[in-house]
Parts: C-alpha cells; sequence; structure tokens
C-alpha cells in the first residue's frame, strides 16, 4: 500500500466534522422563572414589566415583601412580588438590578439562596459630579465580577446594562430598539440570557466576551448618560454585521 493509500483510507475512516453551532440557535426559555432583584428599581421594574408582558413569569424583589408586592400589582402580567431571599429561592434565573451601593451587601446575603442559579449582573458602578457620570472600577473589576467573587456556587453573567429605564416602563412604547450585549464564561448560560433578550420586542441578546469585559461595557454607560443629557435621548446601542 503507498502513502497515499494509506492516508486516503485515513481520511475514510475517521469521523466526520461536526457543523459549527448556529450562534441565532438559542434555547427555549419560554418556562424559566425569572427573579428580578431590586425589582421595584426603575430598571428592574421595567425589565419586570418587558419580560413579563414577553410572557416570562416573573418575580419581584424588594428587602421589603411589601414594596415588591405593590410594585408587582402595579406592573400586572402576572408578576408576583416577594422579599429578596424568597425571589432568588423561587427563580430560575436571577437578574440582579439594585443600586451599585448596595451590591455587595445584597449579593453577600443571598450567597446560599442563589447558589445554583443562573445571576444575571446588569449593575453600573458609575460616579457622579458637576461634570456628569463616570465609571468606577471595582477592586474586582467590574459588577459582575464582584458578583462571581461573592457567589462561588452561582453562574453569573452580565447583560441588560445600556437599557433606558424610562422606555422599558412606557406602555406606549411597543419595541425597545436596542441589542444587548451579554458577558459569562459558560456559553450555555449566555445562550439562555440572550434567548431571555430575544423575547422582549424590538431586542436582541448579542455574546460580547468573558466577564473579564464587562467593566467596559458597564462603563459604557457614562457614555450614553451623556449622550442622552446632550440629545435629551433614550439611547441604545446596537452591534452591526451581526
Amino acid at each position: 500500500m503507498t502513502s497515499t493509500d494509506s492516508a486516503d483510507s485515513a481520511a475514510q475512516k475517521a469521523p466526520a466534522k461536526a457543523p459549527a453551532k448556529d450562534p441565532w440557535d438559542l434555547p427555549d426559555v419560554s418556562g424559566l422563572v425569572v427573579g428580578v432583584l431590586g425589582g421595584t428599581g426603575p430598571q428592574g421594574k421595567g425589565l419586570a414589566y418587558r419580560l413579563a408582558k414577553a410572557g416570562q413569569k416573573v418575580v419581584v424583589g424588594s428587602r421589603a415583601a411589601e414594596r415588591a408586592e405593590a410594585a408587582a400589582e402595579e406592573i400586572g402580567y402576572g408578576v408576583e412580588g416577594a422579599d429578596n431571599a424568597e425571589t432568588a429561592r423561587r427563580s430560575d434565573v436571577v437578574i440582579v438590578a439594585v443600586p451599585w451601593d448596595g451590591h455587595a451587601k445584597t449579593l453577600e446575603s443571598l450567597r446560599a439562596e442563589l447558589a445554583g442559579k443562573l445571576v444575571v449582573d446588569c449593575v453600573n458602578p458609575l460616579g457622579f459630579d458637576k461634570k456628569g457620570a463616570y465609571a468606577l472600577k471595582p477592586d474586582e473589576g467590574s459588577a459582575a465580577e464582584q458578583a462571581a467573587a461573592l457567589l462561588p456556587d452561582s453562574r453569573v453573567a452580565a447583560a441588560f446594562h445600556h437599557l433606558s429605564a424610562v422606555l422599558l416602563q412606557d406602555p406606549e412604547v411597543d419595541e425597545i430598539d436596542t441589542d444587548v450585549m451579554v458577558l459569562g464564561e459558560a456559553r450555555a448560560d449566555v445562550e439562555i440570557v440572550q434567548a431571555l433578550a430575544g423575547r422582549i420586542a424590538g431586542m436582541r441578546g448579542v455574546f460580547a466576551g468573558r466577564l473579564r469585559n464587562a467593566h467596559q461595557v458597564e462603563s459604557l454607560v457614562a457614555n450614553l448618560i451623556s449622550v442622552n443629557r446632550r440629545y435629551k435621548a433614550h439611547a441604545g446601542l446596537r452591534v452591526t454585521d451581526v
């Protein structure tokens, strides 16, 4: 047998290479329960409203169950309210939409309840002075990386940073014209978050890297705030050519 024959024989025996996965082939997430920590604030309430309107089962959380229940009643669409711990326990996916100054304390207090959960951090560490908004850099690198450090038994992703709370909560706005940059360590988790973003009319979730890249995504909100103030807008982002 010649060397050419041997090579041909080996090629015939080698298994066929699996086709590349379609990056837009995302899972069905319609049956997941989504909890929103900070669901009584503008961003959390807006996300809860949009997801519930799209048919997602949503629980909003607050430090006080009464505040969460009042917010849930205001949102409608079957949204329920509970304290933060109960929200975390009842949810498959938990969105963190609390103020930055309460971020670490909130997550530390919920480490047990969030164990085994997919936690989606959308917190933007920002400071404000007379010149406007500016980015802060946590010791861990970003809010998302801080969450991952505080929640070693959870799967942490980052997303939903660049959304206008005003548009999210406005019932007159049918579609939110924006892409959602999603970051995470596991492709399966990232795709769940992409799929959740895609349930909201007008939105699309786009993979944007690992958690180590979260700082610049969180920081970009300071630029969007400047855009909004100058142009009296509610700016979002679109990623072109994907």
